[in-house]
């Protein structure tokens, strides 16, 4: 930039009028603010009209400045934010193993110097995991030891992180909720849950959700270019209700085919569920009120469900819920710096006085409040910590940020850009921080999807199935018999009448890393091991 405003000083300043180039402080705002595209093509226009030559000079600063170093600080900002991400999983991955070193140590014993036996797993679950019952802290301990030795390797034991939160329930078949009615009801039930469970059914459904949203759009072209349509509307509501009937249709459906509990544990069923209880609601306004206008506010929410017509369109909408708990840092990253520069210009800009303060310069229009201007510039003040923040909001925007600088700078000192520069680079900074929150979220969500196979993202979970047979069960529950004295290992307990539990649980971030970063992961405990062969070498010497 400083390269350029030199050049463009030295090219443009001599040409009549052109008050762009007319100083060489001149020159430097003028390109900073193009650097946003915010004065384009007017700064340009002057020396265009000199020499058509001129637009190469302005060409070429956009293209290295705007569109080769902007994007590369986004590039340098996205690397650096997944390289901490990566370096953080790391540090996170080591210290657990770590952790488990430690206590792999304290929990062997000379009689079993090689492995943790069920005595010492149950005391240190008795700390870990205080609330499990002993019946589930069994099933882990049986999990964990894929051996069948009764006794839990280094190996084995570093898996404890992901199996000693697993919710442990008995395996039941896939049955249909309504088995257990009379006869006709079963086979209702199994009728309707093959017809929802039925691919066709599904494209029916997309086929409705397209087919409203193109008569929503319709109506609202009609409604917006016919001052008429209002009143005759009123005849076509028919359409509306029968698309509503059909989602509701729909949800009925899917309730006594899937079952309440299956439906409404599925984070789309759930959405489709408020998005149709929304438009029932909107329909029963328009049928009742008679209020179109009213109505048509409620209407354009049906349209949500056009999300779930494609996996990639779900991947959009299930990405902004991955990025809340991020984007909520950001926004108070984001306040704070909007305070930071509000109580500034409160102090430095409060007592400027905008209306009319720009005569005879080149943003005297917006400022003007003369009976035809349509620009109020001149509320863009700093004179409570209110209207600050709304200034600066339209700051961040960018678009026309330069005629409230410019303003500020006419009716205080020139001196004051340096304020609004400034907070240009930093909420810029800030954004582009946010810019490769999403980028990182939403390129994450699309890779680990596919690493892992899986159709959506919100029914990542993991699960484990074991074994038990009776006499273990008989054992975990009994109040007599000390599971501790009784269970060395499995060899009791061979029989042919066992019992399938199933443990499960949402998947973390970090199992999902573990899977992504699965290359990387040994050669950082491959290195780690190296590390800690080395520290070992020089205790000994």
């Amino acid at each position: 930039m400083a390269i350029f405003s030199i050049l463009g000083y030295y090219l443009f300043h001599d040409i009549p009028g052109n008050i762009y180039f007319a100083k060489i402080q001149d020159s430097i705002v003028s390109l900073f603010v193009l650097m946003t595209t915010a004065n384009f093509p007017d700064v340009m226009m002057p020396a265009y009209h000199d020499t058509p030559w001129s637009a190469t000079f302005f060409i070429s600063y956009l293209i290295i400045e705007l569109y080769f170093l902007m994007n590369l600080v986004l590039a340098v900002v996205y690397d650096t934010f997944t390289g901490m991400e990566k370096t953080k999983f790391c540090k996170l991955l080591q210290h657990k193993r770590s952790g488990c070193v430690h206590a792999f140590k304290l929990l062997i014993s000379r009689q079993s110097s090689t492995g943790i036996s069920i005595r010492h797993f149950i005391g240190l679950m008795k700390y870990y995991r205080p609330h499990k019952r002993r019946r589930d802290i069994y099933l882990t301990f049986k999990s964990l030891n894929q051996s069948k030795t009764g006794f839990l390797s280094m190996e084995e034991f570093y898996d404890i992180y992901n199996f000693a939160a697993l919710s442990w329930q008995v395996k039941k078949e896939k049955d249909h909720w309504l088995d257990s009615a009379c006869g006709p009801c079963s086979q209702i039930g199994q009728g309707i849950h093959w017809l929802v469970t039925w691919k066709w059914f599904d494209y029916f459904i997309n086929t409705v959700i397209a087919g409203n949203g193109v008569w929503l759009i319709y109506e609202t072209i009609m409604f917006s270019n016919d001052p008429y349509y209002a009143e005759w509307a009123s005849h076509t509501q028919w359409v509306s209700v029968v698309f509503v009937c059909l989602y509701s249709i729909e949800v009925v459906l899917k309730v006594l085919g899937l079952g309440p509990r299956d439906y409404f544990t599925n984070g789309w069923n759930v959405f489709d569920f408020l998005v149709t209880v929304a438009a029932v609601v909107g329909c029963f306004t328009e049928l009742v009120t008679n209020k179109f206008s009213l109505a048509i506010v409620i209407r354009p929410i049906r349209l949500l469900r056009i999300f779930r017509l494609k996996a990639r369109y779900r991947d959009v909408f299930g990405t902004l819920f991955v990025l809340l708990p991020r984007l909520f840092s950001a926004g108070i990253v984001l306040l704070i710096v909007y305070y930071f520069f509000a109580v500034i210009g409160m102090e430095c800009f409060s007592s400027a006085d905008l209306k009319d303060c720009c005569v005879g310069t080149p943003v005297e229009a917006f400022y003007s409040t003369a009976n035809d201007s349509l620009y109020y510039y001149y509320l863009n003040t700093f004179d409570n910590i209110l209207m600050s923040g709304v200034t600066l909001f339209e700051l961040t925007v960018v678009n026309n940020w330069f005629i409230i600088m410019e303003g500020h700078a006419y009716s205080t000192t020139e001196w004051s850009r340096i304020y609004f520069m400034i907070f240009y680079l930093v909420t810029m900074v800030v954004m582009t921080i946010v810019v490769a929150f999403i980028l990182e979220a939403f390129l994450f969500r699309i890779q680990c999807r596919r690493k892992m196979s899986m159709d959506t993202f919100e029914e990542y979970v993991f699960s484990n199935e074991t074994k038990l047979s009776v006499a273990e069960l008989e054992l975990c529950y009994s109040r007599t018999r000390n599971i501790i004295d009784a269970m060395p290992t499995y060899s009791d307990f061979h029989s042919e009448d066992t019992v399938v539990y199933v443990g499960k649980r949402l998947r973390s971030k970090h199992d999902l890393y573990s899977i992504m970063y699965k290359a990387d992961i040994e050669v950082w405990l491959e290195k780690n091991g190296r590390l800690d062969s080395e520290d070992a070498t020089v205790e000994v010497e």
